[in-house]
């Protein structure tokens, strides 16, 4: 059955908004438009294709099969429109644009913040779209053109992906300038687990490398707080009421400013966190996406 662009337009940006949102209701919400219009889209499109798109469980609508490929679909056809859009205004010069950057959080307090503000400076008409998330998450991002470049730690698998740049960092203890490890110039991790000490949740790069260095320790209390945000664990530590682990990055003003002191760990199993600059391999990026990936090579 053939069915009219016009209708698609429309009928593809609720479904995908109901696929979001996860309800009509919610979508409604989303779009400023009324419960019943986007209903009546949705139903509109089923009846067109011919088939259900999703699982209906009172007001909560869940994607079948159907609708997770048309939706997949849809997402694609966004970014090739995008990328499109990016190309044309590329031929009238780099006046305008959007990039889209993944990052974990690290990297989102202070290294990121510096390549955003020197970025506006020299271009003020791009702007920028910013994701904070896990590492393995950021990559699945670019992998998926849901990112134009990702900032990222020991990611799992760099599968379809360029690295641009990588660092080896130190992994090391933080603690507050009172703590009684603060006039150790290194330690291991044996000695920072005889105090309150805070560990990085399942998903951060950072608990499978300090993971490897426990296992070869006999016996270790629990930890005070286990949680999947560096700068949470940071703040406690700054507090004086643990030891938190991580790389110099995100924690720069702190070490400056002496609220807090970093300490090298000398556990020779524990692997450097490696931090990444990434974007997918072999896709021609916007010329916003790659005015910004050559502004932030210059400042690393």
């Amino acid at each position: 059955m053939r069915i009219e662009n016009a209708i698609l337009s429309t009928a593809f940006r609720y479904f995908a908004a109901v696929a979001r949102a996860g309800s009509i209701r919610a979508a409604a919400r989303e779009l400023n438009i009324a419960s019943s219009a986007i209903n009546r889209q949705v139903l509109m499109l089923e009846e067109a294709i011919g088939i259900a798109l999703f699982e209906r469980t009172g007001r909560a609508l869940r994607l079948n099969q159907a609708g997770e490929l048309l939706l997949a679909q849809i997402t694609a056809t966004g970014r090739e429109y995008e990328d499109t859009l990016a190309a044309i205004e590329a031929l009238k010069g780099l006046r305008s644009g959007t990039v889209r950057v993944a990052t974990v959080e690290s990297a989102s307090v202070e290294l990121l913040p510096r390549f955003l503000a020197s970025f506006n400076a020299a271009h003020p008409g791009i702007s920028v779209e910013l994701q904070v998330t896990g590492s393995d998450a950021v990559t699945a991002r670019v992998r998926a053109r849901e990112a134009d470049i990702g900032f990222t730690f020991n990611p799992a698998s760099l599968e379809g992906l360029q690295v641009a740049h990588e660092n080896a960092m130190q992994i090391g203890a933080i603690v507050s300038p009172d703590h009684p490890l603060a006039g150790h110039k290194t330690v291991s991790l044996a000695d920072c687990l005889v105090h309150p000490y805070a560990w990085p949740a399942h998903g951060l790069s950072l608990r499978t490398a300090l993971d490897i260095a426990r296992q070869q320790l006999e016996r270790a209390a629990p930890p005070l707080l286990q949680a999947n945000s560096l700068r949470v664990m940071a703040a406690l530590a700054r507090q004086g009421r643990c030891v938190a682990f991580q790389t110099e990055v995100g924690i720069e003003r702190h070490l400056q400013t002496g609220a807090l002191k970093f300490l090298p760990l000398t556990d020779d199993v524990l692997p450097p966190d490696r931090f990444m600059l990434v974007r997918q391999a072999g896709r021609t990026p916007s010329l916003a996406a790659e005015a910004f990936f050559e502004h932030v090579i210059q400042e690393l």
